[in-house]
Formats: C-alpha cells, structure tokens, sequence
C-alpha cells in the first residue's frame, strides 16, 4: 500500500474535506483519505494512480498543486 500527500488549493472548511474525501473513496484501490485543511493537505493511501487522484480532486471542485 502506498501513501501520498499532495497540496491542494481552495480548501477552506469541512464541507470541503467532505467533498475531495468522498470523491478519492470512490476510486478504486483507495485505502484511506486524511484531509489536513488547515495545511491544504491531503493524505491518500492505496493503489490509485496519481492521475486518477488529480482527476477526483478537480471533479471535486479543487486543484492538486503540489505531489
């Protein structure tokens, strides 16, 4: 199982946790989702591709940017 955080701009209160946090558990082979929004973090384990995390991330209305 890998783990990796990304930088992800826009986020500001816990309906937007809730947002990328219910979008990345809908991919498959993702573990667990941690979302910091103080540090603008997202802490992802699982098998999901980094392309396919950015994609759920900006369907949820934010953008990765930074792995």
């Amino acid at each position: 199982m890998n783990e990796v955080s990304y930088k992800v701009s826009g986020m500001s209160c816990a309906h937007c946790a809730d947002a990328i946090t219910r979008s990345l558990n809908a991919l498959p082979g993702i573990d667990a989702v941690a979302v910091d929004i103080a540090t603008g973090t997202v802490r992802v384990s699982g098998s999901g591709s980094a392309e396919d995390i950015r994609a759920a991330v900006a369907e949820a209305g934010y953008e990765v940017v930074h792995a």
